[in-house]
């Protein structure tokens, strides 16, 4: 059995188009989507440099927060010596009063 002739001509034309238009078409395509994920990856590098930076900086919230919570305990203390010193003080001009 012979193939036609025109089976070769569409076979060659196929060929033809697909080498010539599709492959570099695909060949463009694939750049760009390599070239959007390269930059993609530059960003993500910068996001995380990024983040590791916020994390550094924040990382002494926690003491911070004891570092309040100690303060406001000292604050407390500081008020119940003030009043107990004012009433010593007092006691101590009463006396100096009476004794002149």
């Amino acid at each position: 059995m012979e193939i036609p002739v025109a089976v070769y001509v569409v076979w060659w034309a196929t060929l033809i188009v697909a080498v010539v238009l599709v492959l570099p078409l695909a060949v463009y395509l694939l750049n760009r989507a390599l070239r959007a994920a390269r930059q993609i990856e530059r960003y993500a590098a910068r996001a995380l440099e990024a983040g590791v930076g916020i994390a550094g900086n924040t990382e002494n919230i926690s003491a911070l927060e004891g570092t309040i919570s100690t303060a406001t305990g000292i604050l407390q203390t500081a008020r119940s010596i003030e009043k107990r010193t004012g009433a010593v003080e007092r006691v101590f001009e009463l006396r100096a009063g009476g004794a002149r």
